[in-house]
């Protein structure tokens, strides 16, 4: 009898043990936000930037002077929750360099700021109509390759 309460009492133990301690994962770019402090506007270079923060997440498609890095925390739920992750911190920090390549702007967006960017309303409109003639070509392209097979008859 003593040894099923040793093991309950250990079974037990590490229960409570796995519930304390949570998981965090993270990606990108470690303690955004106190390396955000460090760049200083008009002084600090490209140069500065990569020694502090590393490579950048990503640059802007449009402008190669506009730098992104980006960091995001995930934290495991209880048990309860069967470990499901949620986002603890999602941090993006926007760097834009002038000419000479000082920083002359920066933002910081943290989880709850990230809620307040408002994307634009307007629609893409295509330049072909559905009664084009690249429209019926394409269609017609797409219904071919997506035909069943139909086998030869010998």
């Amino acid at each position: 009898m003593t040894h099923k309460r040793f093991i309950y009492i250990i079974l037990l133990i590490f229960l409570l043990n796995c519930c304390t301690q949570k998981v965090t994962r993270t990606h990108g770019t470690l303690s955004l936000k106190s390396f955000e402090n460090k760049i200083i506007l008009n002084k600090t270079n490209t140069n500065d930037v990569v020694n502090l923060l590393g490579e950048p997440s990503t640059k802007s498609a449009f402008d190669d002077k506009i730098w992104i890095y980006i960091e995001q925390k995930k934290q495991n739920r209880s048990i309860i929750k069967l470990g499901k992750q949620y986002i603890k911190e999602n941090n993006t920090l926007v760097l834009y360099f002038n000419s000479k390549g000082l920083v002359f702007k920066k933002e910081f967006f943290n989880k709850d700021k990230l809620k307040d960017v408002r994307f634009a309303k307007k629609k893409t409109i295509p330049k072909y109509s559905n009664n084009s003639f690249m429209y019926d070509f394409l269609s017609s392209f797409r219904d071919k390759i997506n035909a069943p097979f139909r086998k030869k008859k010998k």
